[in-house]
């Protein structure tokens, strides 16, 4: 489990602590029965407070990321195949209706767009 944190960043370091893991989840670097460690741990090495990991916790358990079983742990929820491909398909679609807002206020169009993404991505 690999965790960037960025100070500078709009986003809350538990929002970027969630962001990453249920990346990490979605392109299966860590696989369905994964044991996670513990937040205490996770909290010390990273330099951040429980709260705030336990709160990275609460929002991968709330979007059926990550089970969490009194006793045993917690543990990337397992996905039947094929079933995590549309979850993350709803993500970035979701994502994307937002970002798409924010580009026709800049007047882009939808070709402009495409190109742009296209340089980015090095096609």
């Amino acid at each position: 489990m690999d965790i960037v944190l960025s100070p500078a960043s709009d986003k809350p370091i538990y929002v970027q602590i969630a962001e990453q893991i249920a990346a990490q989840i979605l392109k299966g670097d860590l696989a369905g029965g994964t044991t996670l460690p513990p937040i205490r741990t996770v909290a010390r090495q990273l330099a951040v407070s429980v709260i705030t990991v336990k709160k990275a916790w609460e929002e991968l358990a709330r979007a059926g990321f990550i089970d969490t079983v009194v006793g045993r742990g917690t543990f990337v929820s397992c996905h039947p195949p094929g079933g995590l491909g549309s979850k993350r398909e709803a993500i970035a679609l979701e994502r994307l209706e937002k970002d798409l807002a924010f580009y026709r206020e800049l007047g882009l169009t939808a070709a402009e767009l495409i190109e742009l993404v296209r340089q980015v991505y090095g096609e």
